[in-house]
């Protein structure tokens, strides 16, 4: 009986504390247009000044090229005589493999690069494991396999030059080229 009573209490005391006058959302668009509830929904109306909506200018051309997009991000570093991909790529190559699927005509080339160390042959060999290992992820995301295609240029074109660490790592790389770029 105690708890009846104070449920009935509860909700005596949520009613009387409810308004009578409900209040409406005003449109951006209609703030400041001089209505009685627009002046007080919007801050700075009653001194002239209405807030105008923000709006994101939209970016022209291809997301491939908005530097503040991922897919404008197409290297893919790799460890010393290594073609696995590395987790941190992850990312990276499931923005490209939507990309790609989602845009049916768009083809890419996979370059596989090597650092200087090795013969030239045996560079040549792992820069295309190393680009097949990009493909075979994205082809696993569901890019059909006919629209990637895989290239080694091995030790040919460095990224960065110089017999130290930091170079090498720069030129054990796989990278995204679309065609038509």
């Amino acid at each position: 009986m105690k708890t009846i009573w104070t449920a009935v209490v509860v909700a005596i005391a949520l009613a009387a504390c409810s308004s009578k006058d409900p209040k409406k959302d005003v449109p951006v668009s209609e703030a400041g247009k001089g209505s009685p509830s627009s002046a007080a929904a919007t801050p700075g109306a009653g001194s002239g000044t209405a807030t105008k909506p923000v709006t994101q200018p939209a970016i022209a051309g291809s997301p491939l090229k908005d530097p503040k997009n991922i897919l404008s991000q197409r290297t893919v570093y790799f460890e010393y005589d290594s073609n696995v991909v590395k987790d941190e790529f992850r990312a990276l190559l499931q923005a490209h493999a939507k990309y790609l699927v989602e845009n049916r005509d768009a083809r890419v080339s996979i370059e596989g690069h090597t650092d200087e160390r090795g013969s030239r042959e045996y560079n040549l060999a792992l820069g295309q494991r190393r680009a097949e290992a990009v493909k075979r992820v994205l082809t696993v995301l569901g890019v059909p396999e006919a629209r990637v295609e895989t290239v080694s240029f091995g030790e040919e074109k460095p990224e960065a030059t110089g017999g130290s660490e930091q170079a090498w790592s720069k030129n054990r790389r796989g990278v995204l080229r679309y065609a038509g770029e």
